[in-house]
């Protein structure tokens, strides 16, 4: 028996250190590509802004310019309306040129050329204007037909031309690398999670040789019961304590972990979804976008971006947590309870929260009623699995003609207890199975759902380790209602048992 719990421990945690590998190298390819990803994104819209802006200044230009010439040609004051425009947009357009150059340092606009000719431009096309006004039509004429305009608009054009040539080719290359960054997260991700599935099979699959050795060990025991009380006695202790590990491993190991990890899975489709909304924005290479466009664009990256990543980061900690916590047991055969101050509603409202969609969706409600019984010291972390668990049991096993409801009761009983009672109106558990569903491995009811007939179990080990007891009161398609009862102090509980 030493010797399969060394295998079983070395096994163990060699698929765990395996498994932690691979979460570190989630977390910081995630967070580093997601940074790379938003700053790419930020360039190619101030590359895009660059552009617009040297593409609506030349744009300009060439209106002023066909309303100078319309007007000094026909004399028709309709002319002047395109040239007036486009001369009253044109002092704005330079200033946003000049903010949108300002904030790329890749980026270097010839103001020093560039200025003086449109300078010289606007006044060449002032000049004829007012020309014609004073009844000049015939010099106003002559300038046009001088090359001194034309050279003009040409060096504009040319400057204006080779800058919006330089934003294209820098625009597709921001395009291009946001796509790599974007593409290499979401493979990354999609790879890690792939590799915890296979180390959280490799974990199962030890498991279950471990459980097989102990089965034969059993058998071996009694064959040998008859003159052998002593060394059955000692047998038979190394078998308790197996099991009360393999409890903890094969719940932790194939349950807890899958929570987070579809929530990695997930949201990875969600960043997916945001790379569509960013992608129609910084591809329209110059097509107008709609206002849609733009706010999708926007909301993607200061909401949907930041918002996936937070979450995915949120449940690589989570699986994070649970690693540490299996190779802490796995070292020291049990956890160690930490007594501490919590505050049971808040405990009880951020747990209901992983339920609500599911149960707001189909109607359904939850309440928590604990003014009365708020205070608690007791540990953290056993607390939260053992309502994470009766939460999603309600859920799984709610009744189908009827939107589930949810509530959570808690009351002092005296100074030193607490009774929670957590009910709910689904299909509810035949008398015959009231103690069946707390055994390991013991199901009871249609089995509809996936599960492996651990998780009661293991809240039963959870709230005795707590010092209490946890009961069921039930009929079949009535609801369920669990009862808890735990000491208010835990320290004081662990004092006095180990005294």
């Amino acid at each position: 028996m030493p010797f399969l719990n060394s295998t079983f421990a070395r096994s163990s945690l060699l698929m765990l250190l395996v498994g932690g590998g691979v979460l570190v190298a989630i977390v910081l390819s995630s967070f580093f590509l997601a940074r790379t990803t938003q700053a790419y994104f930020q360039d190619v819209v101030k590359l895009r802004e660059l552009r617009s802006t040297a593409a609506d200044m030349q744009l300009f230009l060439r209106a002023a310019e066909s309303g100078q010439r319309g007007f000094v040609l026909t004399q028709d004051a309709e002319f002047l309306k395109p040239y007036t425009t486009a001369s009253a947009v044109i002092p704005r357009l330079r200033e946003r040129l000049k903010k949108a150059a300002g904030n790329l340092d890749v980026v270097r606009v010839p103001f020093d050329q560039l200025d003086p000719l449109i300078d010289d431009k606007l006044a060449e096309m002032q000049s004829t204007v007012e020309m014609v006004q004073k009844g000049n039509a015939v010099g106003a004429i002559e300038v046009i037909r001088g090359a001194y305009g034309r050279q003009l608009m040409e060096g504009i054009t040319t400057i204006l031309g080779k800058l919006i040539g330089d934003m294209d080719g820098r625009i597709g290359t921001g395009v291009d690398d946001l796509n790599d960054s974007a593409s290499a997260l979401q493979w990354i991700t999609i790879g890690g999670g792939l590799m915890i599935i296979l180390v959280i099979g490799g974990a199962i699959t030890i498991v279950g040789q471990h459980v097989r050795e102990l089965q034969r060990a059993r058998s071996e025991v009694e064959e040998l019961n008859a003159g052998l009380e002593e060394r059955v006695n000692e047998r038979s202790e190394d078998l308790i304590q197996a099991n009360r590990e393999i409890q903890r491993y094969a719940y932790i190991v194939s349950h807890d972990l899958r929570a987070p990890l579809v929530n990695i899975m997930g949201f990875t489709s969600e960043l997916d979804a945001s790379l569509k909304s960013i992608s129609t924005y910084v591809l329209a290479d110059g097509t107008p976008l709609s206002e849609t466009d733009v706010n999708d664009a926007r909301i993607a990256v200061e909401q949907d971006l930041p918002e996936a990543i937070a979450f995915i980061r949120s449940s690589t900690k989570k699986m994070d947590g649970l690693i540490n916590a299996i190779l802490k047991i796995s070292r020291d055969g049990r956890r160690e309870l930490k007594p501490e101050k919590i505050d049971l509603g808040e405990l009880l409202e951020a747990t209901a929260a992983s339920i609500y969609h599911q149960v707001s969706e189909a109607g359904g409600e939850v309440n928590i009623s604990v003014a009365q019984a708020r205070g608690l010291i007791t540990d953290r972390f056993s607390m939260e699995q053992v309502f994470g668990n009766l939460f999603d049991n309600a859920v799984k096993y709610k009744h189908p003609d009827r939107p589930l409801n949810l509530s959570v009761k808690a009351m002092p009983i005296g100074r030193a207890a607490m009774r929670i009672e957590v009910a709910d109106n689904g299909r509810g558990i035949a008398p015959e199975d009231h103690e069946r569903v707390f055994e390991l491995f013991r199901r009871s009811g249609v089995q509809d759902q996936q599960g492996e007939g651990i998780g009661l179990a293991h809240v039963r080990s959870l709230v005795r380790n707590l010092g209490g007891e946890i009961t069921v009161t039930s009929t079949l398609g009535g609801g369920t209602t669990f009862v808890i009862r735990l000491p208010t102090d835990l320290s004081q509980y662990v004092r006095s048992n180990g005294s």
